[in-house]
């Protein structure tokens, strides 16, 4: 199992913007194969960052789920809310292994 954490700095000013964009993701993560976690949204202290988590069954079925996102018309559309908005200014990726009690 492997688990992507996604560290976001967002603009502020277009946080509705970045919301539309995570729901669609949390969606669409789910349509292709992973279990979405949640966005993690500004709420006291910094307002520019946001976080998601998101797992998949294996690093394989990560990536053959960012190879589906390259040509999916639905994540295509996401990607393109975010470069028209400019919600999202720079992302970092990390990948975790989940350890549960």
């Amino acid at each position: 199992m492997i688990t992507v954490h996604l560290r976001y700095e967002i603009d502020p000013e277009q946080l509705d913007a970045f919301t539309e964009y995570g729901r669609e993701w949390i969606r669409l993560v789910t349509k292709l194969g992973g279990t979405h976690h949640g966005y993690f949204l500004p709420s006291e202290g910094d307002s520019d960052e946001a976080f998601a988590l998101f797992t998949f069954p294996s690093l394989a079925e990560y990536e053959a789920y960012r190879s589906a996102s390259m040509v999916d018309p639905e994540c295509l559309a996401a990607f393109e809310l975010a470069r028209r908005t400019r919600c999202v200014r720079r992302y970092e990726r990390r990948f975790l292994t989940p350890l549960f009690s």
